[in-house]
């Protein structure tokens, strides 16, 4: 097993807190897109995007 070292670890520690902000930026711009800017058409092709991603993680189980 590798041993990391102080500076990796709080690297490491720091790249997954900014991962975690990055996320929630995406969720919420989403979330604001879907509600306030997105056509039908939008919404129908984000029905297709989330079918396909629910149907992806299903097969990864």
């Amino acid at each position: 097993m590798v041993k990391l070292t102080e500076a990796r670890k709080k690297a490491n520690k720091n790249g997954m807190k900014i991962l975690k902000i990055e996320r929630t930026i995406k969720r919420s711009t989403t979330k604001n897109f879907i509600l306030k800017l997105a056509t039908e058409e939008d919404l129908k092709a984000m029905e297709s995007y989330i079918e396909k991603r629910k149907a992806k993680l299903k097969e990864s189980k």
